[in-house]
């Protein structure tokens, strides 16, 4: 056996610590882990949690929805009840906080924090339900024009190009004018038949994009039917971008009501709207514009609050953005 010397035991342990580790062997001193990979969503919130513009549009949101849910936490005045004592427009006075007259009374006396309060219900039941209608509506279509193609897609898509040939408050106008009541399933359904024609398109590209997937061609080989491919491995896979768009798209809806009622087609009294307040305050705006400036400020708050939440979750899952 030959003779080792102490310096080349000393350069051989120098050449071990400087080789690179083996492939799956811990580093010295640590205790092995093994890290499960992200799925998509796992990434998306762990890219949401690190936004600061997802945070403050999600506090926004839920003190909105807070009001809209509970709004007799934030005021005990009424909102169509009107004060002959505080008619001419009485200005804002800051004594106390929830108080009725801080931000002032309109022409017939009523509370205009009452109403602001109390108008965040209509408008965002307006925007949720608009969403939640024409989502399932454009996402069912766009999912069956996408993945069977054909002639159901030849189908689908020039029905599309129909209904996104009418414009889209001009043909919400025709639709609602029709009715004398107006209340909020009303308005609901008049813009949910027009606003479902971008949600259609971006769910079709989504599925054809995700049908050539190659875990959609294993699992077709597999014997897996129509209804378990669509529904568990091309939908999953295929509406992120339909929510994006859905997020953003949640926000003009309720500038939409908004501009509906501002134009007197929208809600109808005694639903209280924000749209209705931006009307009346609009005819006297000169002489009071606090008539004007918070119910106009509150509906710019809440549409920007799910502009936001919307361009965070579109950063989130699209990993070209980030």
């Amino acid at each position: 056996m030959p003779d080792v010397t102490k310096d080349q035991i000393t350069e051989a342990a120098e050449l071990d610590a400087l080789a690179p580790p083996a492939v799956g062997a811990a580093p010295s001193g640590e205790v092995t882990k093994t890290d499960k990979p992200r799925s998509l969503w796992g990434d998306a919130w762990y890219e949401l949690r690190h936004r600061p513009m997802f945070w403050i549009s999600s506090i926004l949101l839920f003190v909105l929805i807070v009001i809209a849910i509970f709004p007799g936490l934030f005021t005990s005045v009424s909102p169509r009840d009107g004060d002959l004592v505080h008619h001419y427009l009485s200005k804002p006075e800051y004594t106390h906080f929830f108080q009725a007259d801080w931000f002032g009374y309109d022409q017939q006396g009523r509370s205009l924090y009452a109403r602001v309060i109390y108008g965040t219900r209509a408008s965002i039941m307006v925007g949720v339900g608009v969403t939640a209608v024409v989502t399932l509506i454009g996402g069912l279509l766009g999912l069956l024009a996408g993945y069977f193609g054909g002639w159901i897609d030849s189908i689908i898509s020039r029905v599309v190009d129909i209904f996104f040939g009418i414009p889209f408050l001009l043909g919400t106008m025709v639709v609602l004018n029709a009715f004398v009541d107006r209340k909020v399933y009303v308005v609901i359904l008049a813009l949910a038949m027009l606003g479902w024609t971008s949600i259609a398109r971006v769910m079709r590209s989504s599925v054809i994009t995700a049908k050539q997937a190659d875990y959609v061609t294993a699992a077709r080989a597999l014997g897996a039917g129509t209804n378990r491919i669509l529904f568990r491995h091309v939908l999953p896979n295929a509406i992120a971008p339909t929510i994006v768009v859905a997020t953003i798209a949640l926000g003009g809806y309720i500038g939409a009501e908004a501009t509906l009622s501002f134009l007197g087609l929208g809600l109808s009294d005694p639903t209280i709207s924000w749209g209705i307040d931006i009307s009346e305050g609009s005819k006297v705006i000169r002489d009071d514009p606090h008539a004007l400036l918070f119910p106009a400020g509150m509906l710019t708050l809440t549409v920007f609050a799910f502009i936001m939440l919307g361009d965070a979750v579109r950063d989130a899952l699209d990993p070209k953005l980030r």
